[in-house]
């Protein structure tokens, strides 16, 4: 095992050489016998308190993440940070796989992720719409590998580089050379389904006399839930009972009474419960999908003397999930009459007679080495030598489908690609603390990226027969060919001057729901960079501290900037303490970001069309008027006050973040082949131009832009105090709360259409909250948290001539109560739920969602209501 000396000094130069900034966690207090929980933020040198940190930074310990009733780190950190956010979007490509999320209102490719103080790696999945994020997959950290967390709610790009614009997540491994836990957990939800359970654990072994192996790992499997009602719109329903019915059946159009007459054909209602994959009474399943993940974490360490540590961690993870795409009904584009080569009618209703679901797979390897040497040279000047590898990659496949442009000889699975992110980065960062006082850091890094489109199997995106018209060439100006008279004469009704013939049919290419990556968008996206820091702080008295800091970057596409931060903390007395900051960032787009493509169903108009999102730099992009991605620059601002009345702590911090040239997708541009809707067809034409197969089956297209300018603003507050009974027990409370407002600073509408720019400033609700409390007696003790999440508003284009209708969702507040009990000094058991009461949001009321979704399926209020679960604990 490691001693004393030794681990102090590790402890001392973890907390000063990390890259920029600094999250200590455990740090020997004076007289060395007594441990002090201390956390060293954006500064070097000596720990400080959370109270006499320069800027605002959350420390959660591993037994405050295991009191929490989730094993997906997300939700762990929404339950705790109330200005962390997540959503999990049941239909959302691969954003079912890697959930999306966001610090202060910003999304995750703003926030900078560390393990042990290094970079983690991005993955392999760019969001389709919004920011397009591209970030970190913090679910593949399990709990169990976590000794604590420390979140920085403040820009610290002068010290890290261009992701920290809202803040840093530094997650702190578990350094146990002895001992171990286990943990099984098992649950479902209020409704029946969600069964989940999660088997986790963790084991400490020496490594000689001076060393530590430390091993967690985590299997998770978990079952999908439905929230969902049978599919009944307009245009197609299938539930008698909803009034929109009456709306289906006494429809004008020709197309939808032709539909209507599907629900009269008793083959079809017979296949109609197998549209879906899933089962269950509804043909489009709207809720979390189905999955199962195994993760594992190491971390390790040497002393080769008492000034040297060789160190090491990483990890490996492997999960699977699975979610539905919209429902294809009868004459929707897919499900259409074709003639095939012997001129009788096909349709793919022979293949699936009651419609179809799409079933979209993914599975998602992640790994990463992280190795290095830090020490003392010489009194005060400490180094840290390290490199580091990630890589994480998704693989699609793609069942209960087919590519219609093939026709009868369409296979129903597919494998439509792969997408990976591959980093490889060399930090060397040094400390100098000089006997005044001044603590000078400085380093420099490489990094090295790479994003990875990988080709799908050649049926996925494949232009068969009938993407195209009359693909026999039985017609000729509306008169039947001499191919075309020997199909009538083999008894085929094929009749060339009826327009709407099935000859004349044009079905999608590809696999349906996600086309496979096609050649001409399979490629492979690098870029290097290289990055120099400069950090000087000092105890300027007694009561000031001062810092600043230098940044400078170089990117191989973007060229370079030059960044900075001023922090200051200022003791007003012994009760009241004073901190700000000022600092200015810059973010480059990732190379994913650059060159992810994608074409999937999506809702422009509230109608299931496919949709095509296509790189800013491609042809395809600029021909409807793109321009080359660039980087992003910020503006932060932070101050607020500490203060300490015996037990009571509080924290207060007022934040503003100014981004300019904000990356986001435009709103969707339709796409026509009607030559009389004028821009729609000229869109259309664009894409023709620019060789896009199966153009004539896509509805809309859209591309990430340097789109606007934002401010988002906020205040924090933490607090914490314990109530003393009469009795001598004690409760302890633990309040946090989060206001977030993010407005343009720049006109919109070139890039946005008046729902999605409405929808940006006010869909995410703007107050957050949670409260919790513990209290122990005797063998048992039991924890109970209040999660508040504010009103807000989601418009849609539904009004009269396309106006915004307005909804208002009120505030809900979820309750989560947790008993456990302490057989012995190793074993707990423990029962709990969350929201107990069973609380769901406001359903959709203005039609916005539909499609069988009763709730706004991409809000980051839980909409699956309540549910409990029993856990039993094990240490050793």
């Amino acid at each position: 095992m490691k001693n004393f000396k030794s681990k102090a000094l590790s402890m001392t130069i973890a907390a000063i050489c990390a890259e920029g900034i600094t999250l200590s966690n455990i740090a020997y207090a004076q007289g060395g016998s007594e441990l002090e929980e201390v956390v060293v933020t954006g500064v070097r040198g000596k720990p400080r308190s959370v109270s006499d940190s320069p800027v605002p930074v959350d420390v959660f310990s591993a037994e405050t993440i295991e009191s929490v009733s989730y094993s997906d780190t997300n939700d762990i950190l929404q339950t705790l940070i109330p200005s962390y956010s997540s959503e999990r979007s049941p239909i959302a490509d691969g954003g079912t796989f890697i959930r999306p999320a966001s610090l202060r209102g910003l999304p995750t490719d703003k926030t900078l992720v560390l393990v042990n103080s290094k970079r983690r790696h991005r993955a392999s999945l760019v969001e389709i719409g919004g920011s397009g994020t591209q970030g970190p997959d913090v679910a593949t950290i399990p709990a169990a590998a976590i000794k604590n967390v420390e979140v920085l709610r403040d820009g610290a790009a002068a010290q890290y580089g261009s992701d920290a614009i809202a803040g840093v997540i530094n997650f702190i491994l578990k350094d146990n050379a002895e001992g171990g836990s286990i943990s099984i957990d098992t649950g479902e939800y209020f409704e029946g389904d969600g069964d989940n359970y999660t088997i986790s654990g963790n084991i400490g072994l020496p490594l000689g006399e001076n060393g530590f192996l430390s091993i967690s790992g985590e299997f998770a499997d978990a079952d999908a839930t439905s929230r969902s009602e049978q599919y009944c719109e307009e245009f197609f329903c299938l539930d008698e009972s909803n009034p929109t019915f009456q709306d289906f059946i006494n429809n004008p159009d020709p197309l939808v009474q032709e539909r209507v007459a599907f629900l009269s054909d008793p083959e079809f209602l017979a296949g109609v419960g197998g549209a879906s994959l899933e089962g269950g009474d509804v043909v489009q399943p709207w809720g979390q999908p189905n999955s199962e993940s195994t993760r594992i974490f190491f971390n390790a360490g040497y002393d080769l003397n008492d000034t040297t540590e060789v160190y090491g961690f990483g990890n490996y993870s492997d999960s699977e999930a699975d979610g539905s795409f919209f429902y294809r009904f009868p004459l929707n584009g897919v499900l259409n009459d074709v003639r095939t080569a012997d001129g009788e009618v096909f349709n793919a209703l022979e293949t699936f007679p009651g419609g179809f679901t799409p079933r979209f797979f993914g599975e998602v390897e992640d790994y990463s080495l992280v190795a290095g040497i830090k020490g003392e040279w010489g009194s005060g000047f400490y180094y840290d030598f390290s490199t580091r590898y990630g890589f994480n990659e998704i693989e699609y496949t793609l069942r209960n489908t087919v590519n219609p442009s093939l026709g009868p000889d369409s296979p129903t699975s597919f494998r439509p690609g792969a997408l990976s992110n591959e980093e490889f980065q060399i930090q060397a960062d040094f400390v100098k603390e000089f006997d005044s006082g001044l603590v000078v850091a400085f380093g420099a890094s490489y990094l090295d990226e790479e994003y990875d489109v990988q080709q799908g199997e050649q049926l996925s995106f494949e232009a068969g027969a009938f993407a195209s018209a009359d693909p026999f060439g039985f017609c000729d100006n509306g008169v039947e060919t001499a191919a075309g008279l020997a199909v009538q004469a083999n008894g085929s009704d094929l009749n060339c001057a009826d327009p709407d013939d099935p000859v004349f049919q044009i079905l999608g290419v590809g696999s349906n729901g996600f086309p496979g990556f096609s050649p001409q968008f399979s490629e492979v996206f690098s870029r290097d960079s290289y990055g120099l820091y400069l950090d000087v702080s000092k105890d300027v008295t007694e009561k000031l501290f001062l810092q600043g800091a230098l940044r400078y970057e170089d990117y191989s596409d973007f060229g370079d900037e030059l960044v900075g931060k001023l922090a200051l903390q200022y003791d007003i007395n012994d009760t009241w303490g004073f901190r700000a900051s000022v600092g200015t960032g810059f973010r480059a787009p990732t190379p994913g970001q650059q060159g992810t493509t994608n074409v999937s169903t999506r809702l422009p108009n509230g109608f299931p069309v496919a949709t095509g999102l296509f790189p800013a730099g491609s042809d395809v992009a600029q021909a409807l008027g793109a321009r080359d991605l660039g980087p992003e620059t910020s503006t932060n601002f932070t101050f607020g006050f500490t203060a300490n009345f015996d037990a009571l702590t509080l924290t207060v911090d007022y934040y503003r973040i100014d981004i300019e040239d904000r990356t986001f997708a435009v709103s969707t541009l339709d796409v026509s082949t009607d030559p009389t809707t004028g821009a729609d067809f000229e869109n259309f034409q664009a894409l023709q131009a620019a060789g896009v197969v199966g153009a004539e089956s896509i509805g809309g297209v859209f591309y990430f832009a340097n789109a606007f300018d934002t401010i988002t603003e906020g205040v924090d507050i933490v607090a914490t105090a314990p109530i003393t009974w009469g009795n001598g027990q004690t409760t302890d409370i633990t309040a946090s709360f989060n206001y977030n407002t993010s407005e343009f600073d720049s006109d919109p509408s070139e890039f946005l259409n008046a729902e999605d720019a409405f929808d940006f400033e006010n869909f995410d609700p703007e107050i957050r909250g949670t409260v919790t409390a513990t209290h122990g007696f005797g063998e048992f003790s039991l924890l109970a948290r209040a999660n508040f999440y504010g009103s807000s508003e989601n418009s849609n284009n539904s009004g009269p001539d396309g106006s915004l209708e307005v909804q208002e969702y009120d505030e809900v507040v979820f309750f989560d109560l947790e008993g456990t009990y302490r057989i012995n000094e190793n074993l707990s058991v423990s029962l709990g739920g969350r929201n107990i009461f069973d609380e769901f949001p406001d359903e959709d009321e203005i039609g916005d969602y539909g499609n069988g979704r009763i709730y706004a399926s991409d809000t980051i209020v839980d909409w699956q209501g309540g549910y409990y679960y029993l856990r039993l604990n094990a240490d050793f």
